[in-house]
């Protein structure tokens, strides 16, 4: 059952000595990606009874049956299979980890605090970090002019070719919060560089187009609109059939909210809400919900067919991926390389300026 109050779930995370082994839950991930634990133990090099030992720890430490065992063999539970889902959410987590500490590696010659969105701070920021860390020049739309190609002037009207190049990496703290409060970040100079799905602009800001992204409605492949011929659902359909969003604030869910109202509906007022991508995918896969997500974010769910996409015909759940920072401000040297870079990076080929 979907949790329709997650503000009253606890907050404080459990002490670290109780946290759960990663190389533990990497194995639950391989056992559901590969079939069984032999399958597993093979993929990830160890030998079956130290994968068989590892789940018994994890199924002893989490109070939770994961495997069901027989004469002819394990498999995961369907908590098994549940745990492995949000097991996974974590290995990725861990996997950006990495990524961003490679991007820090090197001594770095500045400091910046960065605020992103939480699907561009878990899809797009790492590779931009990564980018840094490789110090490699990123040519850049209009390179050589001083302007981007397009309206108005780069953040800072600096050059790209200088914004492109740096001594060394610098140290980036970034921030992940919705698009709303990366806004407030970047106004009362918390942070110097935003980066938003929203389509809404605070007053005292400038921005740049890094990249158009698109919603997609996504059911379970066990749901009953995922069987239909075509895969569609009318808008009436999806405000009415166990649709779970994204907190106020969140650019994914005011996209969402101003295609329904162009398509002459609206969002019911009380729906369940969940904090974060991850939680309202276990919502759709196992709870039986419908949730509307960036397409950048279930990309491998639906190529993996856990997840089917579902045609809205007259919702228009396109979007834009915007950079912005503090209207009249100039941004540091560190600020106007990583500008450079993530344009660079999200390919956007006629990027756009606009107060």
């Amino acid at each position: 059952m979907v949790e329709t109050a997650p503000q009253h779930l606890p907050n404080t995370p459990p002490p670290r000595r109780d946290r759960t082994s990663l190389g533990l839950l990497e194995l639950l991930v391989a056992t559901d990606s590969h079939g069984s634990i032999s399958a597993a133990a093979r993929a990830l090099g160890i030998s079956q009874p130290s994968a068989s030992a590892g789940m018994r720890r994890l199924e002893k430490h989490l109070g939770l049956e994961l495997v069901a065992r027989s004469t002819r063999g394990a498999r995961l539970t369907e908590t098994g299979r549940a745990t492995a889902t949000w097991a996974r959410e974590v290995v990725d987590a861990s996997d950006r980890f990495e990524t961003s500490a490679a991007a820090l590696r090197e001594a770095p010659s500045a400091r910046i605090r960065l605020a992103a969105s939480l699907t561009i701070a878990e899809y797009l920021a790492p590779r931009w970090l990564a980018t840094l860390a490789l110090d490699v020049p990123t040519p850049v739309p209009g390179a050589g002019t001083g302007r981007p190609s397009g309206q108005g002037g780069s953040p800072g009207q600096r050059g790209p070719s200088e914004a492109a190049r740096g001594p060394a990496s610098p140290d980036v703290e970034l921030l992940v919060r919705n698009s709303r409060t990366v806004m407030e970040l970047v106004l009362s100079d918390d942070a110097e560089l935003g980066f938003i799905e929203s389509s809404t602009m605070r007053r005292g800001l400038r921005s740049r187009t890094l990249a158009h992204d698109e919603l997609v409605v996504v059911v379970a492949a066990t749901h009953p609109w995922a069987g239909r011929r075509r895969r569609t659902a009318t808008v009436e359909e999806l405000v009415t059939g166990g649709l779970v969003v994204r907190e106020r604030g969140s650019g994914t869910r005011e996209t969402l909210e101003k295609s329904l109202v162009a398509a002459g509906a609206r969002l019911p007022d009380h729906l369940p809400y969940l904090g974060s991508t991850a939680s309202l995918k276990t919502a759709v896969q196992y709870g039986g919900a419908v949730a509307v997500l960036s397409r950048l974010t279930v990309a491998d769910d639906l190529a993996r067919g856990t997840l089917a996409e579902i045609q809205v015909p007259g919702l228009d759940l396109s979007r834009r991926l915007r950079m912005v920072w503090k209207d009249g401000t100039e941004l540091s040297a560190a600020a106007r390389r990583i500008a450079a870079v993530a344009a660079g990076s999200a390919g956007a080929s006629h990027p756009r300026t606009a107060r």
